[in-house]
């Protein structure tokens, strides 16, 4: 079977190509995938090339296909995996699989798996692992966006306080805490917010700053302060910019306690370290955001860890309990990751959007992989559709559903778009 893929092939070298797929094992699965978001992560891969811990540093002549967060439907299965998959199943993939300790994951690390791709084999040891997990989602983008929200749920589950008398730590948020999320306006802060409320161990207070008015104002209206304390939760928004003194601001909202729960969704110093000031007695301060400069560092204050027993963690994704997690929360309408996206296009817009990632301005970029579209925002639908009823239709879509993307505006690119 023939398959088109983006296949990296060296620092900043992605190729989009269409080449034959070997026959299936009797231990492995064809699938074809629909949707793939793409992360950062990707871009970090693009950058670094064979450098990166899970590119093979053969690329040059075994070229990898790149992308991890990706929904599809199994097409065929292999006589090992009868007894679990069959065909048409709809199907999301947990990268992070340490197989027998090795770092290799799909979308990095194999020549015929990921998630820039019409057709894929899934090895068995995405089976072997669990790491191939069932999916019965109404769109196929909520399956994408499972391995993204999965690691803001792992984030949360790996923040932790010391249980008094004992040297067992009590794994989660305080329940019934203070929680802050610095520089939290963005599409993975609003992922933390939209968690923090849905899920079983909730803060009484949620502060979320950033210095993006913009970004703060849309947060509002989407995840709103009025609808969330209806749920018995405080939920304010800070643009630090706008005060003299935003440490003594933030401390105020806490009567000065502080925060048992500080998450960090920037790499900048500055950040990081007025979220340790904030930190309550016993507080964690969860550093989220990834940083690209190896050498990145910040102040962190040991007297407080020493007297205070403030703590420091940091997660690199989740797990695929998260991942099942994610999907559940999902499913049952406790979360809606929607927010995340901001643009969407077709798999010959992979190459550019990986490789400029950083500069391109909003949230997810979300891929479907069988169609020909330009990588276009949400907010242009409705300039474009002007000239172009394709887009009229898909901002008329939208612009019902609050300006998100949506399962009805999948369904349209999925049927009218131009299949690549």
């Amino acid at each position: 079977m023939k398959t088109k893929a983006v296949r990296i092939y060296g620092k900043n070298d992605l190729r989009l190509e269409e080449f034959n797929l070997p026959a299936m094992g009797e231990d492995e699965i064809l699938a074809h995938v629909i949707s793939n978001s793409i992360c950062m992560s990707s871009h970090k891969a693009a950058l670094q090339g064979p450098e990166h811990k899970r590119v093979p540093d053969d690329v040059a002549v075994n070229p990898t296909i790149i992308g991890h967060e990706f929904c599809g439907e199994i097409i065929d299965v292999g006589a090992k995996w009868l007894h679990k998959f069959k065909p048409g199943d709809k199907f999301t993939i947990q990268p992070a699989m340490n197989y027998k300790g090795s770092l290799d994951a799909p979308g990095y690390s194999y020549k015929y798996i990921g998630g820039n791709a019409t057709y894929i084999i899934i090895p068995n040891e995405v089976m072997e692992t669990n790491s191939l997990l069932p999916y019965d989602g109404k769109a196929f983008f909520f399956g994408s966006l499972a391995e993204p929200v999965s690691c803001i749920v792992g984030a949360y589950h790996a923040s932790y306080h010391t249980t008094s008398g004992s040297y067992e730590h009590d794994m989660g948020i305080r329940e019934g805490g203070n929680l802050a999320i610095l520089a939290g306006a963005g599409p993975m802060g609003l992922g933390a917010i939209d968690y923090a409320i849905g899920c079983n161990r909730r803060p009484s207070m949620i502060v979320v700053t950033d210095i993006d008015g913009a970004r703060l104002e849309r947060a509002a209206e989407l995840i709103s302060p009025e609808k969330v304390a209806a749920a018995g939760i405080r939920l304010v928004y800070v643009n630090t910019n706008d005060h003299e003194n935003a440490l003594e601001y933030l401390m105020s909202l806490t009567d000065n306690r502080g925060y048992d729960d500080v998450m960090v969704y920037a790499p900048i110093k500055s950040v990081v370290e007025m979220g340790d000031k904030m930190l309550a007695r016993d507080g964690c301060l969860n550093f989220f955001a990834g940083p690209t400069n190896k050498d990145f560092s910040a102040m962190f204050n040991f007297y407080n860890v020493h007297y205070a027993s403030t703590h420091l963690v940091g997660t690199s994704g989740g797990n695929t309990e998260d991942m099942i997690e994610s999907i559940e929360m999902m499913r049952d309408g406790k979360i809606n990751p929607a927010a995340m996206i901001t643009h969407v296009g077709g798999l010959n817009a992979v190459i550019d959007t990986i490789i400029n990632l950083p500069s391109i301005p909003g949230g997810k970029k979300l891929i479907y992989t069988n169609k020909d579209m330009p990588l276009t925002a949400i907010n242009d639908f409705k300039t474009l559709g002007q000239t172009d009823k394709f887009f009229a239709d898909l901002h008329e879509i939208c612009s019902a559903n609050n300006d998100l993307w949506c399962p009805e505006a999948e369904e349209y690119i999925l049927a009218n778009a131009k299949n690549i």
